[in-house]
């Protein structure tokens, strides 16, 4: 069916109450007119959270991410053939999109497969309404969230990769700066108490992790954690404290991040996500 051009809704919530003051732009992607008009009904309660299109089928969500200016896509795994692929095509078509891939059922190589390829958040579609409403809040601010067994499969296989020979990926060495900032990261802190903590700004924080990525070959926090863990490459290394004239209030980890980093496989659930956004969508449907 070809696309219709999506109108930019209006959703006046009642119940919003997340205090970050941004309003987060969803496209829904998903093959389900029902599941379409469900998540519609739950994000109209949400004062911060406002559904700009829909897209039933690929090719509609392909045109959408480029027409259409939105912070995250829900994406429905089985719109496409190849999800995996399809992802990293949205991403490269939308670098600033945040892509939740929805899933029939926990499937371990395809949450590992969509996590490696930069889905920053992956759920089951059974998933709770209050916990994807959450997810959506952590990733549009940048974090992963993946769900509990989804953190163990990605801790596992980060195990597994230590144990390839040693020439399956270079020795990296890290300058102290870098080192001293991934260091917070593996605690859990956020780029603005890094800065306060190492004594320089947030942007300066978001260069370091850029370049700590790239030498890394790791996509996000969580795998920067994660490698840095199972590589022992921060090993004895203490963040600085808090300098004394600013309120120690700590950061506000992401769940998926702390189980990681503190190993716990029985943490809330959480979430990793890939960049998308949703493309030639369905006009809004009426609600009810």
């Amino acid at each position: 069916m070809a696309g219709t051009s999506v109108s930019v809704g209006e959703n006046h919530g009642v119940n919003g109450n997340s205090g970050t003051g941004q309003l987060i732009r969803v496209i829904v992607a998903d093959t389900q007119a029902i599941f379409r008009a469900g998540l519609r009904k739950i994000f109209a309660l949400e004062d911060d959270i406002r559904v700009v299109g829909q897209a039933e089928t690929l090719p509609q969500t392909q045109s959408a991410v480029t027409k259409f200016s939105a912070d995250v896509l829900i994406f429905e795994s089985a719109l496409a053939p190849n999800p995996v692929e399809t992802v990293t095509e949205l991403l490269r078509q939308a670098p600033q999109l945040k892509i939740v891939v929805v899933t029939p059922a926990s499937d371990e190589q395809l949450t590992l497969d969509l996590f490696r390829r930069g889905a920053h958040g992956i759920l089951s579609r059974e998933v709770e309404p209050e916990l994807l409403v959450e997810c959506l809040r952590k990733v549009a601010a940048g974090e992963p969230w993946l769900e509990n067994q989804a953190i163990h499969w990605v801790m596992e296989a980060y195990r597994g990769h230590n144990l390839r020979p040693s020439g399956s990926r270079p020795k990296v060495q890290l300058t102290p700066k870098e080192t001293l900032i991934v260091s917070c990261v593996t605690q859990g802190m956020k780029n603005k108490e890094i800065a306060i903590r190492v004594g320089t700004t947030e942007q300066v924080v978001k260069n370091y992790l850029r370049k700590v990525y790239d030498k890394l070959g790791v996509a996000d926090r969580l795998e920067l954690a994660l490698y840095c863990l199972s590589h022992h490459v921060v090993d004895g290394v203490k963040p600085p404290p808090v300098p004394a004239a600013v309120p120690q209030n700590g950061g506000n980890v992401n769940a998926s991040a702390a189980s990681a980093v503190a190993g716990a496989g029985n943490s809330s659930a959480s979430g990793t996500s890939a960049n998308s956004d949703a493309a030639n969508s369905l006009p809004p449907e009426k609600s009810s």
